[in-house]
C-alpha cells in the first residue's frame, strides 16, 4: 500500500508541485490547505491524493487533521512543511504585531504542534519517516546576509529552522532536513513590487516550483 506524505500548504505553488512530484514517486499526498479548499481538491484529484483542512494558525485545525489520520492504516512516510504567509514588506523597526504573530503561528507554532502530534499519533511506533521544512534564501547564508524589508518573514523562517533542529534532537530516527529556495515563480511573488522583480530577474533566473519540489521529494525518499 502506497504511503502518505502530508504537505502543509499543499495547494500553493511549491506545495502543489511537491504533491505532484510525490505522486510520481508512488506516494499518496495529503494536500493540506488553510483557505483554498477548491485548489487543494484540484491538486488531490490530479495527484490521486486527499485534501485535508490544515490551518497552521489554528490549534483545533491541527488537532482535527491528526485525529482524522489516527484510524487510517496507511503508513505516513513524511511531513513537508511548505505552508507560509507571503512576506510582509515591513522593515525590522516597523514590523507590525499582526504580521509577527501570523508569521510565527504559521511558520513556527503550528509546525511544531503538527510534527509533535503526528509523530506521537502515527509515526513514533514505526520509528521511520522524514520531515522537510521549506525555509528561504531570504534568511541569509554564509557571507550573504538576510534580505532586508521583510523582518517578520525572515524571523519566522529562522524560527522554523529552530523547530526542525529541536525535532531532530528529540526524534533521532526522524530524517529532518530543509530546503532554502530563492525567488520562485509562485503566486507569493505578488507580495513584491513588480519593478523590483523585473530588476531581480535580470540578475538571475528565478527558480521553478517543480525544481524545488524535486529537491524536497528526494529528501523524503532518501534512505
Amino acid at each position: 500500500m502506497a504511503e502518505y506524505v502530508l504537505v502543509s500548504g499543499g495547494s500553493g505553488g511549491i506545495g502543489a508541485a511537491t504533491c505532484a512530484a510525490l505522486a510520481e514517486r508512488g506516494y499518496v499526498p495529503l494536500v493540506g490547505y488553510a483557505g483554498s479548499r477548491d485548489g487543494a481538491e484540484r491538486v488531490a484529484q490530479v495527484t490521486g491524493g486527499m485534501s485535508m483542512h490544515l490551518d497552521l494558525s489554528e490549534q483545533a485545525s491541527i488537532e482535527m487533521a491528526v485525529a482524522a489520520l489516527v484510524t487510517d492504516d496507511r503508513a505516513i512516510a513524511g511531513i513537508v512543511l511548505a505552508a507560509s504567509p507571503p512576506p510582509d514588506m515591513e522593515p525590522f523597526g516597523q514590523a507590525s504585531d499582526v504580521a509577527m504573530r501570523h508569521q510565527w503561528q504559521v511558520n513556527v507554532s503550528g509546525p511544531r504542534l503538527l510534527v509533535a502530534r503526528l509523530v506521537k499519533a502515527r509515526m513514533r511506533k514505526r520509528r521511520v519517516g522524514a520531515c522537510v521544512g521549506v525555509l528561504s534564501a531570504a534568511m541569509g547564508h554564509g557571507l550573504k546576509g538576510a534580505s532586508p524589508g521583510m523582518a517578520a518573514y525572515v524571523i519566522a523562517k529562522h524560527g522554523l529552522q529552530g523547530v526542525l533542529a529541536a525535532a531532530a534532537a528529540e526524534y533521532p530516527w526522524l530524517r529532518v532536513s530543509s530546503v532554502s529556495p530563492g525567488y520562485t515563480e509562485t503566486p507569493m511573488l505578488s507580495a513584491f513590487d513588480h519593478r523590483f522583480l523585473e530588476l531581480a530577474r535580470t540578475r538571475a533566473p528565478f527558480a521553478q516550483p517543480d525544481d524545488v519540489a524535486r529537491d524536497i521529494v528526494d529528501r523524503i525518499v532518501a534512505p
